[in-house]
C-alpha cells in the first residue's frame, strides 16, 4: 500500500503564492511518475504537473512559466510552487503517484486532497 499525505494549501490573494507538499510513504518502488491534478467545482479532475522517475516536467498549459513542480527522492516528495495565483486556479489539488505494475500494467494512487483557494 502506498500512503499521499497532502499540506499546504489554503486561501491566499490573487497574485499570491503557495507551495503544496505530497510526501509519500508505504511500499514505493518503480515509481514511474508523480504529480499535482486539480479539480474545481463543476469541473473535471485535470492535470497541473507531472514529474517522471527520469526527471523530465510536464505541465498544463494554463499553469506554465507560474507554477513549478520538484521532488526531493531521498524523502519521496513532490512539491508544486504556484506563484502568481489567479482566481481560476481555486480547487481542490489531488497528488497523484503512479507505479508500474508490469510492462502493460500501471497503478495511480491517490491522495486526498488539498483546498487551494484564490481571491480576487
Amino acid at each position: 500500500q502506498v500512503q499521499l499525505v497532502e499540506s499546504g494549501g489554503g486561501l491566499v490573494q490573487g497574485g499570491g503564492s503557495l507551495r503544496l507538499s505530497c510526501a509519500a510513504s508505504g511500499s514505493i518502488a518503480n515509481i514511474k511518475s508523480m504529480g499535482w491534478y486539480r479539480q474545481a467545482p463543476g469541473k473535471q479532475r485535470e492535470l497541473v504537473a507531472t514529474i517522471i522517475s527520469g526527471g523530465n516536467t510536464n505541465y498544463a498549459d494554463s499553469v506554465k512559466g507560474r507554477f513549478t513542480i520538484s521532488r526531493d527522492n531521498a524523502k519521496n516528495t513532490i512539491y508544486l510552487q504556484m506563484n502568481s495565483l489567479k482566481p481560476e486556479d481555486t480547487a481542490v489539488y489531488y497528488c497523484n503517484l503512479v507505479v508500474t505494475i508490469s510492462p502493460v500494467y500501471e497503478w495511480p494512487y491517490w491522495g486526498q486532497g488539498t483546498q487551494v483557494a484564490v481571491s480576487s
